[in-house]
């Protein structure tokens, strides 16, 4: 396996959506794998393949403590929402920020699995703001979308200031 390059807010790869994927084959499964690798890495709870700079609709997901239950969603989809929740959220593209968003609080959903197996389910909590989060990935959007132009100007000028610190050396 292979850990992947995440891309940064504001590259703008990152605001491309992703194509669905047609056929489930060894491609698909060694990239499933290789996000899960690199998600491990990079202590994230989710990640989507745009944020890998690969426009398929695949992300992969992994809630729990252990880090031993991973999910592979292909072409995932939200067929219902309701109520509205507000959660901390954070972003493996925009590192080291974490702001409050609000989200649907319960949510139906379906996709396929790497058998190709159709998959269903209902979700509230993490569980739901991390299909909602990765499936916004998918569609170009990121959490940060959903908070104040003045607070996405502040982030961006932050991530940029610190992309031109010099590197120290150790």
């Amino acid at each position: 396996m292979t850990v992947l390059t995440v891309l940064h807010f504001p590259d703008p790869n990152l605001r491309k959506k992703a194509v669905p994927i047609e056929v489930i084959d060894t491609d698909v499964k060694t990239l499933a794998n290789d996000m899960l690798e690199t998600m491990y890495a990079e202590k994230g709870i989710g990640l989507a393949a745009t944020q890998v700079n690969m426009r398929r609709r695949l992300i992969v997901m992994d809630l729990s403590e252990e880090k031993n239950n991973p999910v592979i969603m292909i072409n995932p989809e939200i067929t219902a929402a309701q109520g509205a929740e507000e959660m901390q959220e954070g972003c493996l593209s925009v590192p080291g920020f974490f702001e409050i968003v609000k989200r649907p609080e319960k949510i139906n959903y379906h996709y396929l699995d790497v058998n190709g197996d159709h998959i269903s389910g209902t979700a509230d909590g993490l569980l739901a703001v991390c299909i909602q989060h990765e499936i916004d990935h998918l569609n170009g959007k990121l959490f940060i979308d959903y908070l104040s132009p003045l607070k996405r100007r502040m982030i961006q000028k932050k991530i940029l200031k610190q992309d031109k610190q010099p590197q120290q050396l150790l």
